[in-house]
This record gives C-alpha cells, sequence and structure tokens, in this order.
C-alpha cells in the first residue's frame, strides 16, 4: 500500500478582514513582526508542508511572507466568502492527505500547538481533531482527516467548516490547547487593543 502524503497545514489568510475598519489585521505587528508571518513562520517551523491563501486585494500579505519556505496560493474569488479559499487552497494540495485547517488571526497558537495536533492525527488518523482551549470551549485549528475531502470541496459561502464538524461529531476528538491559545481570535481594532493591554 502506497505510504500517504504528509500531513497538510493550509493558513487562510484570504479575508477581507471588514471588522478592523480599514486596518489589516494579518498585518498588525506582533513582537515586531506581521501577524500573518509570526503564524505562518510557526507553522513552517513543524517541519510540515505549509500553504497559505492569499487575496490580491491585500498585497501586504503576501510581502510578509516573503522568504518563508511554504506555497502561497491566490484566491482570486475570496470575497466570496471563506469556502472558496479553503476549497481553492485543498485543490493544490495532495488528494490523499490529511488538512490541519488553521486561521491566520490567532496570535496565541505556537509550533508546539501545530505538533501536538499533528501527534494527536497519527495516533488517531481517521478522527477530526477539533482544538480547545484550556477551559474545553472549542476553537482552531482544525483537523481533517483525507475522507473528509470531498465534503471540504463542496463548501460554500462563508460557513466555513462547521457543517462538517456538526455532521461528524460522533467522530470529532477534542484536543485541549494551553490557555486560550485555540481561542484568541483578533477581529476588531477594540481587541487588539485589549489583547495588548494583557500582555503589557
Amino acid at each position: 500500500m502506497p505510504k500517504a502524503p504528509p500531513l497538510q497545514i493550509l493558513i487562510l489568510a484570504a479575508g477581507s478582514a471588514r471588522r478592523m475598519r480599514g486596518a489589516d489585521k494579518l498585518t498588525e505587528p506582533v513582537d515586531g513582526q506581521p501577524l500573518l508571518r509570526q503564524i505562518a513562520a510557526r507553522a513552517v517551523e513543524t517541519g510540515l508542508p505549509v500553504t497559505v491563501t492569499l487575496s490580491p486585494a491585500h498585497p501586504a500579505r503576501a510581502a510578509a511572507l516573503q522568504g518563508l519556505p511554504l506555497r502561497c496560493q491566490t484566491i482570486a474569488d475570496a470575497a466570496q466568502g471563506m469556502a472558496h479559499s479553503l476549497r481553492g487552497g485543498l485543490a493544490g494540495l495532495p488528494a490523499e492527505a490529511a488538512l490541519l485547517l488553521l486561521l491566520a488571526d490567532l496570535p496565541e497558537i505556537t509550533t508546539a500547538d501545530l505538533r501536538r495536533m499533528a501527534e494527536a492525527h497519527a495516533a488517531t488518523p481517521r478522527l477530526i481533531l477539533r482544538a480547545t482551549d484550556a477551559s474545553g470551549t472549542p476553537g482552531h485549528p482544525v483537523l481533517f482527516p483525507a475522507w473528509t475531502r470531498p465534503e471540504l470541496m463542496a463548501l460554500s459561502g462563508d460557513a466555513g467548516a462547521r457543517q462538517i464538524l456538526q455532521r461528524h461529531a460522533a467522530r470529532v476528538r477534542l484536543i485541549a490547547l494551553p490557555d486560550r491559545h485555540a481561542t484568541t481570535d483578533l477581529d476588531t481594532p477594540e481587541a487588539w487593543d485589549s489583547w495588548r493591554s494583557g500582555r503589557a
């Protein structure tokens, strides 16, 4: 039996960030570098293949990734919703590969968190794995085995993969990550201000 391709990390970074009111959350500085570069670099440090979906409307995001050993996938129809970004990124990945789906606005996700998800997948390769924070609240990233690929490719609009998680709830295993790593996402200027205040 041929060996399955390695787990693929797909970072969704093609969204419009409308709630930032003109700013771009993915180029906000975190520890001296754009958020998108930070999270992409942490993904690369796992040693797994990394693909980032990008919108042509945000060239600064592509610039932030220069020099990193990853693949960028431009999504021409990104404005039509998250599912278009997801499907566009998936289309370029090996058909038999599992997918670790990572949102680009999670500043507390670490390389160790991503490795924890990959290790759990190696132990239970047929289960969907969803990260939670330390209190058990579900968040991101989410790991989808290869058998979910047809359903992922059938998604549309801006709902993401939530409906797949609901449909296969009995096959979802929760993976606890430290603190609020899985649930800290920063979508508004106020959220950024509050988060930075907490780190001061």
